[in-house]
């Protein structure tokens, strides 16, 4: 058992929490950092016990397009900033994690300037990924370099040269020493060298017990990056998906059947894959955006704190907030916030109320933590799991539906039940309990003799009336045709059923670059690569085809081997 098993986690991005300026002026620091050192107070309150933050070192704009990574970015403050930040987080028992950008450097870090200034003769020339003198790029530099995501202004470096292990190993080292730091999250692991992760791993291993790796990972086999020679996590992109889409369409079996995958995929054990788990982040619209019922926020986040792996809420949206993606711009996802605008948010705004409690549960009930899953209830609109370890047995049951209504659930001991959520006390009758759900909510239930402090029972009709800008959104959305098995994307059918073999991966037989590919052209490329790994499966068409992210699909068709 390590600290990171029994985390709850706060996701804040700095730069966009503070309203710091989108360029870095490069001049005098500004301790913006600072204003987030109340952000730990309620932090704790709402029941999280360790923060993800980041990016946070020396960049040129959002930051990652790192230019040193030994220094807060000046936009934030000051090392010393950083470390009374980190100080302050672990006297309220949080732990603290930073963003690791080990993939790529901006244009300014000391080795692609040095690099540009003295081009073949640079020490550095090695320190980044296929270095054409022969090339040039939009900055005019006389040479090329590979990128992140086809943006210049991110070179990636060569992870398979000792030199840039053995740096980014000190960096590792040196914010262990100088700032005390719990872990780190590897942005964009899903291309990283996996030599170069196990190294990362093998220093993780030394320089402080229970220092954590967590991954930046999409899609795949999670298995791939999850185990004891590189990373302890990844991100878990694939529950993501489906606890917005299962709630917007109805559709439990989506969820249902995306955790058994998941719980398979680590071996059918509590133990096997402990991935991060969370509804929205700084890449992807809030959930209270993406919910075309906004009542279904509360049921979200009951299967987000009591499914199998490691809960996180992302900065302001335990206050129910929009977020949506503009064309060219994250920044809506990032919004610059003021704790002070949202009063004692935990006893008044039910969004919060609810975060609060399931933070707490989550807490006081270890089987959430460790215990094993099996599901007992699996309709479109209902669904129902235990959670069994640690000398208790917790079930949780959800509900889509607009309507109130009542399931059955088997339990494995007699005696008198607690909802925690809803306070209804319910009494075992040959070895079945009944579950009164309300409309669009849900419960988490253990034996009342069990519950060492009963949450105070959530309004769950003020959480569903929390005021929105559009009670429904009526989203521009891919469709399933089920009689022709063909996905309707943007208006135009791509029959499925006459694709399921002879992919092309235009990179390997015309030589065209990934960067340059139409998102259906990536598509293709990466059911290619599943082809020649075995039969591509209708399930495998459909997550493909159903995720239209440019940047995405690059992370995902580089990840192959």
């Amino acid at each position: 058992m390590a600290w990171y098993d029994e985390a709850v986690f706060y996701h804040i991005y700095p730069l966009g929490l503070t309203g710091a300026p989108e360029h870095n002026p490069y001049t005098q620091p500004v301790p913006r950092l600072r204003e987030i050192f109340p952000w730990i107070a309620h932090v704790k309150e709402i029941g999280c016990n360790a923060i993800y933050i980041g990016p946070l070192f020396e960049s040129e704009g959002h930051g990652y397009e790192t230019t040193d990574y030994k220094k807060l970015d000046g936009r934030l403050g000051t090392n010393e900033d950083l470390k009374e930040f980190v100080k302050l987080s672990h006297e309220q028992g949080i732990r603290v994690i930073f963003d690791g950008v080990f993939n790529h450097t901006g244009r300014n870090f000391f080795a692609m300037r040095d690099v540009r200034e003295k081009r073949e003769q640079s020490p550095y020339r090695d320190w980044y990924q296929n270095v054409n003198f022969w090339g040039n790029n939009e900055f005019n530099d006389g040479f090329s370099y590979d990128n992140w995501g086809g943006y210049n202004i991110m070179a990636k470096l060569n992870q398979k040269n000792p030199a840039v292990r053995d740096f980014i190993c000190d960096v590792i080292q040196f914010w262990v020493k100088e700032f005390d730091v719990d872990g780190i999250r590897l942005d964009a692991a899903d291309v990283l060298d996996f030599e170069f992760m196990k190294a990362l791993r093998r220093t993780a291993n030394e320089v402080k017990p229970e220092f954590w790796l967590m991954g930046e990972v999409i899609h795949g086999d999670y298995t791939r990056w999850v185990n004891e020679g590189t990373l302890h996590s990844v991100t878990n992109y694939h529950l993501h998906k489906a606890l917005y889409s299962g709630h917007n369409e109805h559709n439990y079996f989506e969820i249902a059947h995306t955790v058994k995958r998941l719980y398979a995929m680590g071996g059918n054990s509590p133990e096997g894959l402990k991935l991060y788990n969370f509804v929205d982040n700084h890449d992807v619209e809030r959930i209270y955006t993406k919910l075309w019922n906004k009542a279904h926020f509360m049921p979200v986040h009951v299967l987000l704190y009591t499914l199998p792996g490691i809960p996180s809420i992302y900065y302001g949206s335990e206050f129910g907030i929009e977020g949506k993606k503009t064309y060219g711009t994250d920044a809506p996802l990032r919004p610059k916030l003021d704790l002070a605008d949202f009063g004692d948010c935990v006893a008044e705004n039910p969004c919060t109320k609810l975060i609060a409690a399931l933070g707490r549960i989550h807490k006081e009930h270890p089987a959430l933590s460790y215990g094993d899953y099996q599901e007992l209830v699996l309709t479109n609109r209902q669904y129902a799991f235990a959670r069994s370890g640690c000398g208790e047995c917790v079930y949780v049951a959800v509900n889509n539906d607009d309507n109130e209504t009542t399931i059955r659930i088997p339990v494995r001991e007699g005696g008198t039940y607690l909802g925690l959520l809803t306070g209804n006390r319910m009494d075992a009758a040959d070895g079945w309990i009944e579950v009164r759900l309300p409309g669009c909510g849900g419960d988490v239930i253990a034996l009342e003799g069990a519950c060492v402090n009963h949450t105070e029972p959530v309004d769950f009709a003020a959480v569903n009336e929390t005021p929105c800008e559009e009670e429904f959104l009526e989203p521009v959305k891919e469709t399933v045709c089920e009689t022709t098995s063909e996905v309707a994307c943007a208006g135009e059918l791509i029959p499925l059923r006459e694709r399921k073999t002879g992919f092309v991966d235009k990179a390997a037989s015309e030589g065209k670059a990934y960067e340059c590919m139409t998102i259906e052209e990536l598509q293709e490329a990466i059911l290619s690569k599943m082809e020649k790994n075995g039969p591509v499966t209708e399930q495998m068409l459909r997550s493909v085809w159903e995720n239209n992210h440019q940047g995405s699909l690059l992370n995902w068709v580089r990840s192959f081997r």
